[in-house]
Formats: structure tokens, sequence, C-alpha cells
């Protein structure tokens, strides 16, 4: 009962993003029709170009029948994009589906790379940061900590560009690989692609594990101020196992839900990540559909980043009892 509603109720909020993506398809001033008549006009069409004509063209490209009344054309709209078509590019002139299919898995590559190292370097750093309070390397390290999760994304970005690719080359700057070099399982191509990738993954990790550290530091002291832990000392327990299985699975369990919600809104961030290296993923190809004001493609990448982020909470939600049994099915604590 309980995942059936979780699921009904993630259902219910994916369809409101669709009415609301189909709000602005029509609601945008100079939106698809003006576009495409114009388009039509440019490429060497008459006045004389009938309505017909245009809203054929917009219902290929949007799935949106001008010419229908609204409750119809919202009907085709939602059903369309549950069936997975999502109209059909204006930039590309290929079916959005699949322009996102071909670039969604290099921003996947690049995100989860980086959110692995951002938390797995962050609950270790937090972790010793905790058992070392009130010491110079916790003091130092909460400093730190603190002022690189204050530095915007993109300016790390920037600096390491300038820095590590422009002054001393020691890595590409742009681009998900060589030039003229042929996608394919050697080891130089796989070379390639993880040294374009690193510049990328080292400007969100730098600016993102600082915030998980200062994180997994309280929930650890937290944790160390338990009656448990000093009843575990008490009986002997070796110090490592208190440290592992006490205190930092405890500490993490909070974190897994930030952890998964992140997985989602990386990427939305990855828009201006892409653009500063030129790294052709689906958020540069969406920057360039509102460049190039192609519709269709805007809104079926912004469908996509609300379905990540709507899987990624729902995943947690439903697995979150699983891993702490202190959390019953029904997502409460359970009293003892």
């Amino acid at each position: 009962m309980y995942v059936a509603k979780r699921v009904g109720q993630a259902f219910l909020t994916f369809v409101s993003v669709i009415t609301i993506t189909f709000a602005l398809v029509r609601a945008i001033p100079g939106g698809p029709a003006d576009f495409i008549r114009a388009q039509v006009m440019r490429s060497g069409g008459s006045d004389e170009v009938s309505m017909r004509e245009i809203n054929a063209l917009v219902e290929t490209y949007t799935n949106i029948d001008p010419s229908t009344p609204l409750h119809v054309q919202y009907y085709n709209y939602v059903t369309s994009v549950l069936q997975g078509d999502l109209g059909q590019s204006i930039q590309y002139g290929r079916p959005v589906s699949d322009v996102i299919v071909e670039v969604a898995p290099w921003t996947v590559f690049l995100l989860s790379i980086s959110i692995l190292l951002t938390f797995g370097i962050g609950i270790i750093l937090g972790a010793v940061m905790a058992y070392l309070e009130g010491t110079r390397f916790d003091i130092s390290s909460t400093i730190a900590s603190m002022f690189l999760n204050s530095v915007p994304y993109y300016i790390a970005a920037i600096f390491l560009v300038y820095i590590v690719s422009i002054q001393w080359g020691w890595l590409p700057q742009s681009g998900r690989h060589a030039s003229g070099l042929e996608p394919a399982l050697t080891l130089e191509f796989i070379v390639s692609v993880l040294r374009h990738a690193i510049l990328p993954i080292l400007s969100l990790v730098v600016t993102g594990f600082g915030g998980v550290a200062i994180t997994m530091r309280g929930n650890a002291i937290q944790e160390i101020g338990e009656d448990y832990i000093r009843v575990a000392h008490l009986r002997g327990v070796p110090g490592r196992r208190i440290a592992t299985r006490y205190v930092g699975r405890n500490a993490v369990l909070p974190m897994y839900t930030n952890f998964m919600i992140s997985v989602g809104f990386m990427f939305g961030g990855s828009v201006i990540l892409e653009q500063i290296f030129a790294y052709q993923g689906l958020g540069e190809v969406l920057l360039g559909a509102i460049q190039y004001r192609d519709y269709p493609l805007m809104m079926g990448g912004f469908l996509m980043i609300t379905l990540a982020v709507l899987i990624c909470i729902l995943i947690a939600d439903l697995t979150y009892s699983k891993i702490d049994p202190r959390i019953s099915n029904t997502g409460s604590r359970e009293a003892y």
C-alpha cells in the first residue's frame, strides 16, 4: 500500500510537470507556431502558407495541433509524452527522444563519477574531522570545507581551465574525447575520454565534498554523544568496530536521501558545466536548444531532468526503510 501510494504520487507529479510544459508551449510569446511559420517563410515559402500546413508542422514537432480544441490538444500531448514521443527537434531534425538518448549517457557518466567521489571524499573526511574534533586538523578542514562549498562550481571550472589547461597544458580543456578519434572500446579512446572528463569532474568534486564533509562531521559528533556508544565502550567493544559499524553507519544513513536527490538535481547543473568545457552532453544540448529556440528539445530535456529527480527521490523514499531499520515502512521512526 505504501509503495503504491508513493509511486502514485510520483506519477501525478510527473503528469503535473507535463501539464506545465504543455501550458508553456502554448503561452510562450513567439512560440512554436510563430517560429515554425518564420522558418517556412525564411526557407522560401510564400505569404500564402496555409494555417493547415503550419498546424501540421507544429503537431509534428510538438505533438500539439493548434486547430483542435484545448482539451484534445492536452490529451494528445500527455498521451504522446507518456508513450515516449517527445516530438521532433527543430534544430536536429530528429525525434527528441533520439537526441536525448544519444547525449544523456555522457552526462550520466560525468555526473555519476562526480557524485560518487564527492560523497566518498566528504564522508571519509567528515568522519575523521569528527574523531579529531577540536584539533587543528578539524578546525582547518572545517574552514577549508566551508570555503570550497561556497565557491560556485562554474567558477572552479573556469579557474581549472585557465590554470591546468591553458597555463600548464596538462589536460584538454574541451570536448568529450580527442577530435578525429572514432568511438570504440580501445585503450586510446578510453584514456582520451577519461582525460577530457577529469576537469569537469574535478570542478564538481572540489566544490561539493566540503558540504558533505561538514554534514558527516555533525552527524558523527551527534552519534558519538549517544548513550549506546558509551555502553559499547563500557562493554569493551573495540574502537574500530564502534567507529565503523556504529558511528560511521548511523552517521551516513541520514545522508542517503541527500545522495539520491543530488543524482537528480546535478542534471540541472550540467548545463553550465558542459558549456564551459564544450562537453556535448544533455546540458549543452539543452542550452543549444534554448539559443536556437528549439522548443520540443527544450521541453523534452526539462521533462527528462524532472523524471530523473522524481525517480531518485522515489528510490530513496522506498529503500530508506530497508537501509535504516529504525524507520518503518510508513516513513516514520519506530518507537522502541
